[in-house]
């Protein structure tokens, strides 16, 4: 192991996240963010439909099938396997291939989705201008699938990064949604350009 990667392992251990992750059985540290936004804005409310985007290992939809309790529904797409989670139902594949957007579509076996959560992230190559355009590519899938499944007044929570696309990004979500605001929760690593964007009330 490089001496990079040794450090890197040693701030993770350290991380007061990954710490309470584990004590709370949690998958991942990325659970803080959705509750950290939960709590702020009261996105997750029993009997709710969620899907979420880009679920794997399974933090958000964990949290977010505990939220929204037995009389909702969470469906969880990601390339990677997960393990199985009470009340979520799993669909492995890439969601930007048309063939499994359809079936995570399908899923809602026509049902109208409450709110559409993504943390996706692209596979980072260090590079910002190559970084910022696939995730912007992955936000525009995002946002497509949202306008598909959303029920009136649903809501869209998506991860995304700094950039010169961003502001364009923007004013789509400004034109499908009556409010967009910008979030930035403490579970965030504070050198990361990721944030992210809130999108309620969807215009039908």
């Amino acid at each position: 192991m490089s001496t990079g990667s040794k450090q890197r392992r040693k701030e993770h251990e350290r991380d007061p996240y990954v710490k309470q992750a584990r004590r709370s059985d949690y998958r991942s540290r990325a659970t803080f963010k959705l509750q950290e936004l939960n709590e702020k804005d009261k996105l997750l409310k029993p009997g709710q439909t969620v899907v979420d985007l880009g679920a794997a290992p399974g933090s958000w939809s964990q949290y977010a099938a505990q939220r929204v309790g037995p009389s909702g529904k969470v469906i969880a797409v990601d390339m990677l396997p997960m393990e199985p989670i009470r009340n979520v139902q799993f669909i492995q594949g890439d969601f930007t291939n048309d063939a499994v957007f359809r079936r995570c579509v399908d899923a809602l076996a026509g049902a109208r989705a409450d709110l559409v959560i993504s943390d996706l992230s692209p596979n980072l190559t260090g590079i910002r201008v190559t970084d910022q355009a696939r995730s912007m590519q992955l936000a525009e899938r995002v946002l497509e699938f949202a306008c598909l499944t959303l029920a009136a007044n649903g809501n869209l929570l998506i991860k995304v990064f700094e950039g010169a696309d961003m502001e364009e990004y923007r004013r789509k979500l400004v034109q499908r949604f009556q409010r967009v605001m910008a979030r930035k929760p403490k579970a965030s690593r504070g050198a990361s350009r990721e944030f992210y964007v809130l999108a309620r009330g969807y215009k039908v």
